[in-house]
């Protein structure tokens, strides 16, 4: 056992007014640990039952008790290390600050122990540790701030996907796992969604095979610059697409009337010569055409996409229409 002295260094007055006030011999009994970091151990764990005894005997906030105490708290200062090198490749953090974390875990274990329960202390002890470091991660690593329940579940759908993919050779679907979990398919979803707010990372973090070698003076693309965005056209073109269904359900004389005011760009004047109409009717004929295009494509944003792919029209497109129809269909 690692060598420790008696506690010479306290003054007999301090010893014996120590004895006074409770009762008992238990500070005369008790070793001076120069360094309790350096105790090894096996002796750590022998040295902690007689300094719990001497600290259940001791007063509290004495500095008899302060000793003792900080003692125990060195003397298993291995125990923190040891539950904290569990976590040593999670978060990329400072491991510094898992052992502070973990040391306050260890200090809420020494002052809730009960020496009457003939349990080790080591056995006590680490589920303080882990949970205070557990808690610690659960605060401070995400990225974005999500829900308790669902990192919880993030977990519980990581441990899954792991004995599924053993089982099933592949990748587990979204409803494989939600019948293993006995959950809803809507909430492993969730989940998945959740689990992209645990880390972030900074749009100009280098991309592709000259990532790590950017610092050397190499061109890396950033993250930014392969991001995705969204493009204007593609409204237009699903604009287009869904007005030529609606021209094909048009009159022929309706879309006659289109063609000649929005594709040959005629004014409504000479619409109603080639008609044999007034202006006044031509003005009238092309907003209600104009309204019911427009509440077609309405109708079309606001339902469901259909299954599969589109059914292809047999009609033949006569008639083009210019950019100017789109223009006014959007003015409603």
């Amino acid at each position: 056992m690692t060598a420790v002295a008696r506690p010479e260094r306290m003054s007999q007055t301090t010893r014996v007014n120590t004895a006074a006030r409770t009762g008992i011999s238990a500070w005369a009994e008790m070793p001076w640990i120069e360094d309790a970091g350096a105790i090894a151990p096996r002796d750590a764990r022998e040295l902690s039952k007689l300094f719990f005894e001497g600290l259940r005997k001791v007063e509290e906030g004495s500095r008899e008790h302060q000793y003792v105490r900080n003692t125990l708290i060195e003397m298993n200062l291995t125990l923190v290390r040891y539950a904290a090198n569990r976590f040593r490749n999670r978060g990329g953090g400072d491991m510094e600050d898992v052992i502070q974390v973990g040391t306050i875990g260890l200090i809420k274990s020494i002052d809730r122990f009960d020496l009457s329960r003939e349990i080790e202390f080591s056995a006590f002890a680490v589920p303080y540790i882990v949970g205070e470091i557990k808690r610690f991660f659960r605060d401070t690593a995400w990225a974005v701030h999500v829900p308790r329940r669902l990192q919880e579940l993030r977990v519980d759908i990581a441990r899954c996907k792991e004995h599924l993919a053993v089982t099933l050779d592949r990748d587990p679907s979204v409803k494989e796992l939600a019948a293993h979990l006995e959950l809803s398919e809507e909430r492993v979803v969730e989940a998945l969604i959740a689990a992209n707010g645990f880390t972030a990372s900074s749009l100009d973090t280098p991309t592709g095979p000259g990532a790590a070698v950017q610092a050397s003076g190499d061109k890396s693309r950033a993250l930014a610059d392969i991001l995705g965005e969204e493009d204007p056209g593609m409204e237009k073109v699903e604009n287009l697409q869904t007005l030529g269904l609606l021209l094909e359900e048009l009159t022929e004389r309706e879309r006659h009337i289109v063609s000649m005011r929005f594709g040959l760009e005629l004014t409504q004047a000479q619409i109603g010569t080639e008609l044999g109409v007034s202006q006044m009717q031509v003005s009238r004929l092309v907003s209600r055409i104009l309204a019911k295009l427009r509440t077609g494509m309405l109708d079309d944003a606001c339902s469901p996409a259909p299954k599969g792919p589109a059914p292809r029209s047999t009609a033949p497109a006569r008639h083009t229409a210019g950019p100017g129809l789109n223009t006014a269909l959007s003015r409603g």
